[in-house]
């Protein structure tokens, strides 16, 4: 019998590999997926080995897909996506979690430390946060809404503007009580934590010190962060001095751990977060969450 099923490579480590190739690290995807990092090395090795092709390129800080790899992993995403979407629909009805895709900077800073208030007002309502920095397709991953950080020109039909963008430094009390302010004759004595994301150059320390006159003076050191929340997170365990965004480091000015370092402010003009709903009716939870989202964001501006 010339079944082309009993053929197929192994179907399991296929979602390791997703997730792996997404986040361009197997310690990452590890995390998202709750295994450990040797498992999903495993199951790209076991995948590969099936294949008779290499995924990735292993650097030594580094994760790169070779060409085989990209296109399984844009095939494999969309497969699973799929068969996520029908998994859905065939299981047996009852309640379905208010779905919500957001940047990893801005579910860790922003959303997760207030959710607590939409669960105390509707406790009976599930929310599912699937954080991370790719834009997804919101019908085709069955995703509820998204909160996107976009210029204001790309933001799609039927988004809600939420709040725009701000960058200040911050930095741990102790750090910020020694410094008046960022010039010419501090920072050569600072440690600047930088963001290393490529595509946002206005977040990064270099626009902000053009924009000050500061541009030929060279900091003591920098540390470059992949993630803006892991960047914060450092200036909170005084690591060094942060570009803050004015509505993700909110909360830690409130509660003292993050001080701002002077008093410049940096606004960013066209660009702002935005709620973006999915091109389907909602459903009643879903517009719950959605008008919390709207409400919790306009006190945030406020």
């Amino acid at each position: 019998m010339n079944n082309p099923l009993l053929h197929l490579p192994p179907l399991d480590p296929l979602r390791g590999f997703v997730v792996a190739a997404r986040l361009r690290s197997f310690t990452r995807a590890a995390a998202e997926l709750c295994l450990t990092q040797s498992a999903i090395s495993r199951q790209v090795q076991t995948l590969e080995a099936a294949l008779g092709t290499p995924l990735f390129v292993r650097g030594v800080r580094s994760l790169t897909l070779t060409p085989a790899g990209a296109r399984l992993a844009a095939a494999a995403e969309a497969w699973l996506a799929d068969y996520a979407t029908l998994a859905v629909e065939l299981r047996a009805p009852g309640p379905r979690p208010v779905t919500v895709t957001a940047s990893i900077g801005i579910s860790s800073l922003w959303l997760v430390p207030r959710l607590r208030e939409f669960q105390a007002r509707h406790p009976d309502t599930e929310v599912r946060i699937a954080a991370g920095n790719r834009v997804v397709d919101l019908a085709r991953e069955d995703i509820d809404l998204a909160l996107r950080y976009c210029g204001d020109h790309d933001a799609p039909a039927g988004a809600t503007r939420l709040f725009g963008e701000t960058l200040f430094p911050v930095a741990h009390p102790s750090i910020a009580a020694a410094i008046e302010a960022l010039d010419a004759a501090t920072l050569p004595l600072q440690t600047l934590l930088d963001y290393d994301e490529p595509g946002f150059p206005w977040i990064r320390w270099e626009h902000w010190l053009g924009s000050h006159g500061l541009a030929h003076v060279r900091p003591r050191q920098r540390i470059g962060y992949s993630h803006y929340d892991q960047l914060i997170h450092a200036a909170a365990a005084g690591q060094g001095i942060a570009l803050g965004r004015a509505v993700l480091v909110d909360p830690m000015l409130e509660d003292g751990r993050l001080v701002m370092v002077g008093d410049e402010r940096l606004p960013i003009a066209g660009r702002g977060f935005w709620l973006v709903p999915a091109p389907r009716p909602m459903r009643p939870e879903v517009a719950r969450f959605a008008e919390w989202v709207r409400e919790t964001a306009a006190a945030t501006a406020r």
